[in-house]
Formats: C-alpha cells, sequence, structure tokens
C-alpha cells in the first residue's frame, strides 16, 4: 500500500526532472504482459532478459528455479533489477506447475515460445485477447513438457538460417519489441492503475533518496 502524504513528502527530496522521469516511466508500465523464465542457468542471459523486460516497460518478470538458482548479474542488468519485481519459484518441488498456475490465477494466458510450423507465428499473435505470459525455456532443451502440457498457445520467431533458434535473451528482445509495440498502438487498456502507479512510486521514491529509510522514519514520527 501507499501513503499518498509520504510521496508527497519523499517528492521534495528529488529535482524536478528527476521527478518528471518517474512519472514517465510509470505512465509506460504494464503488467497486462510479463516474461517466466524457466531454470536458466547462464545468469547473463537471464540478466540480460530482466534489462530488456525493464526497457519495454515490463513490471513483473517470473523466474522458475528447478534445478538452476537466478544470480542476477548487475553488469548486464545494469540497474534493472532495481525497478521491477522479480517473483522466483524455488520452494516446491515442481515450481513450473506453481508458477503457471499462480499466473493463470491471475488472469494470464499461458504463451509458450518454441520453434515448430503448428505453433503461431509471432507477427501473427494476438495481443488483444487478455494478459499473457511468455514462457522462455532454458538455454539447452527449451521449455519443459509441463509448461507444453498447461500452455493456452504457442509462439515461435519465423526463422529464416539454417540455425533453429536465436539466443534467450534475444529471443525475448525480439518477441517483446514487437507485442508492446503492438500493444501500445490497440485500444487496450495496458496501462497501471492509479493505484498501482502510486505503491510503485512511493518505492521508486524510496529507491532514488539516499538513506530513506531515515527520512520515513522522520516522516512517521512527528
Amino acid at each position: 500500500m501507499f501513503d499518498i502524504n509520504l510521496i508527497n513528502y519523499l517528492s521534495d527530496f528529488l529535482s524536478e526532472r528527476r521527478l518528471n522521469l518517474l512519472d514517465q516511466v510509470l505512465s509506460n508500465r504494464t503488467r497486462y504482459v510479463t516474461v517466466l523464465l524457466e531454470d536458466i542457468f547462464q545468469s547473463q542471459n537471464a540478466s540480460a532478459v530482466l534489462r530488456t523486460s525493464e526497457c519495454m516497460g515490463l513490471q513483473d518478470v517470473h523466474v522458475i528455479e528447478n534445478r538452476n538458482q537466478y544470480l542476477y548479474n548487475p553488469e548486464v542488468g545494469r540497474g534493472a533489477g532495481k525497478w521491477i519485481n522479480l517473483h522466483r519459484y524455488s520452494d516446491n518441488q515442481n515450481n513450473t506447475l506453481i508458477a503457471i498456475e499462480a499466473l493463470k490465477a491471475n488472469g494470464y494466458r499461458i504463451v509458450a515460445t518454441m520453434p515448430g510450423n503448428d505453433c503461431t507465428p509471432l507477427n501473427e499473435f494476438d495481443v488483444t485477447k487478455g494478459k499473457f505470459a511468455i514462457v522462455i525455456g532454458n538455454e539447452k532443451k527449451g521449455i519443459s513438457q509441463d509448461v507444453i502440457k498447461a500452455a493456452d498457445e504457442f509462439l515461435t520467431i519465423p526463422m529464416y538460417g539454417f540455425t533453429e533458434s536465436y539466443n534467450l535473451s534475444v529471443s525475448t528482445a525480439i518477441i517483446l519489441h514487437q507485442v508492446i509495440g503492438r500493444l501500445r498502438a490497440s485500444d487496450v487498456n495496458w496501462r497501471l492503475s492509479v493505484d498501482e502507479k502510486n505503491t510503485l512510486k512511493q518505492e521508486w521514491l524510496q529507491a532514488s533518496i539516499k538513506k530513506s529509510e531515515l527520512l520515513v522514519e522522520q516522516f512517521y514520527s512527528v
């Protein structure tokens, strides 16, 4: 939850330019699209996906850790982890199913990415049918059978060379660039609610101000 009075108080400690940037980024944030990474074992790939997701305006990234633990690489992520919500699934025997169930319960279509003629080509994917989670499999095996069984749709990036697939971070960037562009050009209400924006603004203000916890303590002690 947020406190509008606290937001106004903390805002006085940032420049007008910085405040305008926070508001601009918030106006472009979305939870209509999210990314679900399954068992990525190269930290630079997962961190690159976080960076791309943040740049494209996604607020949430979900990470399944069945066998491989996700380790954030700050040199690759370039601070992206500071501004998005990272949801990790690592406490259960089958974290893939837990993650998918959680996303479906939140109204997301599960869109599995894989090569194949039976999959929907990226340029034909319908972004207007409702919220969707793009599932990216690991570097060697791709998505698991659990994802394949639970997926609502299958998406593929058309290929024109001999190689079967792109690097997973490149694939994610290509997909997000297309779907976000089409989404922003549509009539879909993809933006965050006012309450979501205020909640994030309070968090981002605190993340932007040095020793903000002391200011918050001071605010509530008056």
